[in-house]
């Protein structure tokens, strides 16, 4: 059996879950592995919900895998690593392409919260189209946030630069703001913020100002913030959100406390960074 019919073999032992999350979630510690060997690190940072459930035990799963650029360098790509990744796929017994994904083609759903100079790839298998995983590089990124390294274990032990807790918090609270997606609600943002709150991490309001400063040419207060916050929490259908997260958590009674007051709630619960 080879490395990654053993990851999946591994998985499908400890999780209760469908088979094309559990490949989904080893072919992202494959391609970290490979972007590791290859020193893409040295330049981005890996941040987002996938982040957060490899490297922090989030209990859902998480389909995208984004990165941001430590520094604004526009020397630096993602087809630079691409070598790493298919090299690390053939190692662990299985072959990949990786392909651009074209924007403009984007539905409303994708570009709607996608800053255009956004890388974005797709790593698939030739044999198998149904499996794949999104990977997204912000070239010029917000910055101001703070990094760590941090390790995995499979297909072999590696570390991975991560963006710091208190600023993926940031990013995931200026996601909940403010991506629009019309008909539909993303609740697993909603999910990670009952997630952050549970976890008392501090929120960088620092860092969440220059994410809205520069994808969306506001300046908020702390106090305009929580109001908008607390409007988003009021409004939005309940139950849309709790449809979006279902297919990515392991127990579906995790959400069945789940209303607009609740989440009000965790407003009131929020601890921001000194």
């Amino acid at each position: 059996m080879n490395i990654y019919d053993q990851m999946v073999a591994e998985y499908q032992q400890q999780e209760n879950t469908s088979t094309p999350n559990v490949e989904q979630e080893v072919m992202q510690k494959i391609a970290l592995a490979g972007l590791s060997r290859g020193g893409f690190f040295k330049h981005a940072a890996f941040y987002g919900g996938t982040c957060l459930r490899l490297f922090h035990q989030l209990p859902r799963y998480s389909e995208d895998m984004d990165f941001t650029l430590r520094e604004k360098n526009s020397d630096v790509h993602l087809e630079d690593f691409f070598p790493y990744i298919i090299e690390e796929f053939h190692l662990a017994g299985h072959e990949v392409v990786i392909q651009k994904k074209d924007k403009k083609m984007f539905g409303r759903v994708e570009s709607a919260f996608l800053k255009e100079n956004t890388e974005v790839f797709d790593i698939k298998f030739q044999t198998k189209k149904t499996v794949k995983v999104k990977i997204e590089m912000d070239t010029d990124p917000p910055l101001g946030f703070e990094t760590e390294d941090l390790p995995l274990f499979r297909p072999y032990p590696f570390v991975v630069r991560c963006v710091a807790l208190q600023d993926l918090y940031a990013g995931k609270m200026h996601a909940l703001l403010y991506r629009n997606w019309k008909a539909r609600v993303k609740g697993r943002d909603w999910y990670d913020f009952q997630w952050y709150v549970a976890n008392r991490v501090p929120l960088n309001f620092g860092h969440l100002q220059k994410r809205i400063r520069e994808f969306n040419n506001e300046d908020i207060t702390k106090e305009r913030f929580v109001e908008m916050l607390r409007e988003k929490l009021s409004t939005t259908d309940i139950e849309s959100v709790k449809q979006d997260v279902r297919g990515f958590i392991f127990n579906q009674r995790d959400i069945e406390i789940w209303s607009n007051d609740y989440f009000l709630k965790l407003a009131d619960m929020i601890v921001f960074k000194d």
